[in-house]
């Protein structure tokens, strides 16, 4: 007889979002392993998916499985899977190569970065989620993490956003005699000045991502100066700006010139009024997927004069490839030897999977709710 798993699933046909019972799943090949998922932490993502914005199931399937930021344990693998053993903990990487040979992207193992957008995205487009008991997967998507990374290894999807981010500044800013000379000794952000918006989880994951590099980082968001996020800021020794308070040109000044904007809100209002300040020589990385709220104005002479005259650049990034996670992994340790115990607050609330109504469709508190399957954390 099949075992039976709980699953949070989305039924896009009727507008339901429940609990569901379905197979445990097994090996179907040689390359596949089986995951006892632990963690599921729930993002803005899964909130949209669940106020069906968007949201695929796979074919033949009514309702989608959502979940896309996991960690889970591997209990059994197939024959042909030798990197991996029973026991890893394991971060699932997302997005799923599409099929198309012509594809470079997808052919080399960058599906982050898919020419034909026909890639299929576990919990979010075509392909079941995490956020439920068992999940069976090919070992080539897996990320192990260190084991005493257990209590915060839920954090390295998010974490991923800075990492792609970062990846991809390195690699531009070549172009330019950009690096600080002292920073093989003082990191590599050093000399520079970096702006964040927004103080929830990939905002305060990114503001990490920075500060440990050196960068003389800002988080700029609508809490109050005296908000437990701004004495979380500064705990990792960045500074704290509130817009209660600050304008946008009032932030530019006392931050002087900024070299890069971290955009992890998803308003696209304030992150215009931002690139608007923008450094000479400036990257602006978006991340945020903004809602349709109708037209705003925008000084659209004063942008186009800016990053002309100033050469700066404005990337957009989404997924991540296997260079993100292994550097979010690295880093997520990197936080935790730096900030011991800042990491692990930006974990606010564990839950039982009874309990994903309230954070899917309510309005829950705090920076990162995960729902847990596992009774020890």
């Amino acid at each position: 007889m099949s075992q039976s798993m709980r699953a949070v699933a989305v039924v896009p046909g009727t507008h339901e979002v429940r609990l569901v019972k379905e197979t445990v799943p097994g090996l179907d090949g040689p390359s596949d392993v089986k995951l006892r998922i632990l963690d599921v932490g729930v993002c803005g993502t899964d909130r949209e998916i669940c106020a069906f914005e968007y949201g695929t199931p796979p074919s033949g399937s009514e309702h989608l499985v959502i979940g896309h930021e996991s960690l889970g344990e591997i209990v059994e693998l197939g024959p042909g899977v030798s990197d991996l053993r029973l026991g890893d903990l394991v971060v699932p990487m997302v997005r799923r190569p599409c099929r198309h040979d012509h594809c470079r992207s997808c052919r080399a193992g960058r599906q982050d970065f898919c020419f034909t957008g026909d890639i299929r995205e576990r919990g979010i487009k075509e392909a079941h989620g995490f956020m439920t008991e068992f999940v069976v997967d090919d070992a080539r998507f897996m990320n192990v993490v260190p084991k005493d990374l257990r209590s915060v290894a839920v954090l390295v999807e998010p974490l991923t956003i800075a990492e792609k981010g970062l990846l991809q500044l390195w690699s531009l800013q070549e172009r330019l005699p950009w690096a600080c000379p002292h920073s093989a000794k003082e990191g590599r952000g050093h000399c520079h000045r970096a702006v964040v918006l927004g103080a929830g989880p990939v905002g305060l994951l990114g503001a990490m991502a920075f500060a440990a590099l050196g960068f003389d980082t800002f988080v700029y968001s609508a809490e109050p100066d005296d908000h437990w996020k701004a004495g979380l800021v500064r705990s990792i020794g960045a500074h704290f700006v509130s817009a209660l308070t600050h304008s946008v040109d009032q932030l530019r000044d006392q931050v002087g010139n900024i070299d890069l904007a971290y955009e992890a809100t998803g308003n696209s209002r304030v992150t215009f009024d931002l690139l608007r300040v923008l450094g000479t020589n400036g990257i602006f990385i978006m991340t945020g997927v903004p809602g349709h709220r109708g037209p705003a104005p925008v000084d659209t002479d004063g942008l186009m004069r800016n990053m002309v005259l100033k050469n700066q650049i404005i990337l957009g990034t989404v997924n991540a490839g296997r260079d993100a996670f292994e550097a979010a992994i690295r880093d997520l340790g990197v936080f935790t030897k730096l900030w011991p115990g800042a990491v692990g607050k930006l974990i606010t609330g564990r839950f039982p999977v009874e309990g994903h109504r309230e954070l899917l469709l309510g309005k829950p508190s705090g920076v990162k709710n995960v729902i847990t399957f596992d009774s020890v954390a």
